[in-house]
């Protein structure tokens, strides 16, 4: 969460835009003194929710273009809220992609300093593994991975259900086929990308579509971009449902993705943006954590199972960047999503 100092220091500026740091320091109601301000606001610029306009002792400060993308919100308090009472950004935000994202780093120095860092222990951490226990510990990544991505869909299958079937071919007493074929599908496209490391790179249209389709096979879903209107459960926002605005969507998304330098943004904008697009019928978030992973994998980094993340929370997430744009939440979970996945699996 924010501390008291940020939130005031926000506040006051957005009701005080292009302000100096002396107008800043004077107009707070705190007692904070002015190297605290100054300090506050360099990390508040470093965390692009302000910029600054002039130099020197002319400098001003407004609110960041990217202030909805990184402004914390309180889930419990968002949610209080019923579905219809929301204020949101109900349709598809055009200029998110092209005119927001492109133009933000999306990790703070120290942010990626932390996931530097632990991808380092990973990566000695695979060097003193031999061959076959590499192996068994992405088997198991992969076997949770699959679990936790059908879970958050709604299967109802346990991790140790969902062991044997794909270990064993043996199925679960009481469940229905969809649920097993939709584990089996997920082991397949990750089986695929571990195959493939470099199928999606660069990304494009085809390589996300051809994921789609392993994850979805058997399952009665439609393959392809979506010609039809689409809704999302728990949410008013309406994703765009005109063919030609998707592709030309994904492909900005593409282009965004393939430019960036950093993996880690890479796997996260994937992971939100094929959420947000919604480019298909059904399978859209299956299909965004398994193209996330395969970033990962393509780069040499600890791809990511979720296991320890609760359903109902990544759900909440993702509406919290479906309504406001705003991607702390979400950004926060994959971090520590990968924390989890260094240190368990290997």
């Amino acid at each position: 969460m924010m501390d008291k100092k940020k939130k005031e220091i926000l506040e006051f500026v957005k009701e005080n835009p292009s302000c100096s740091s002396k107008e800043i320091h004077e107009g707070l109601s705190s007692a904070i003194s002015y190297a605290t301000v100054k300090r506050v606001l360099t990390k508040l610029i470093s965390g692009s929710l302000l910029v600054t306009i002039g130099k020197g002792r002319g400098t001003k400060y407004v609110i960041s273009p990217a202030y909805d993308l990184f402004y914390p919100i309180d889930v419990s308090q968002y949610f209080e809220q019923e579905i219809d009472e929301r204020d949101i950004k109900a349709n598809f935000n055009f200029s998110l992609i092209p005119n927001v994202l492109s133009k933000v780093n999306l990790f703070t120095e120290d942010e990626l300093s932390y996931m530097s860092n632990l991808q380092s222990k990973f990566t000695k951490n695979v060097s003193e593994l031999s061959e076959s226990e590499y192996s068994k510990e992405l088997e198991r990544l992969s076997i949770d991975l699959s679990w936790k991505s059908s879970q958050i869909e709604g299967n109802t299958y346990s991790l140790l259900e969902t062991e044997r079937l794909l270990k064993e071919k043996e199925t679960a007493e009481g469940k229905s086929k969809d649920e097993a074929v939709m584990l089996i599908n997920h082991k397949q496209a990750i089986d695929f990308i571990l195959e493939n490391p470099n199928y999606i790179s660069p990304l494009t249209t085809s390589c996300i579509e051809d994921i789609h389709s392993i994850l979805i096979n058997d399952l009665g879903v439609d393959r392809n971009i979506r010609k039809r209107r689409v809704g999302i459960s728990g949410t008013n926002y309406k994703p765009l449902d005109n063919e030609y605005q998707i592709k030309e969507a994904l492909k900005d998304m593409c282009d965004l993705i393939n430019s960036r330098d950093k993996v880690f943004e890479k796997a996260l904008l994937s992971l939100v943006l094929l959420s947000y697009i919604q480019a298909f019928r059904d399978g859209n978030k299956r299909t965004a954590r398994i193209i996330s992973n395969a970033i990962l994998i393509s780069n040499q980094y600890c791809p990511i199972s979720f296991r320890t993340i609760d359903s109902v929370e990544y759900k909440k997430a993702m509406l919290i960047f479906y309504e406001q744009n705003n991607l702390t939440t979400f950004k926060e979970i994959f971090m520590n999503q990968f924390k989890f996945a260094v240190e368990t699996y290997f």
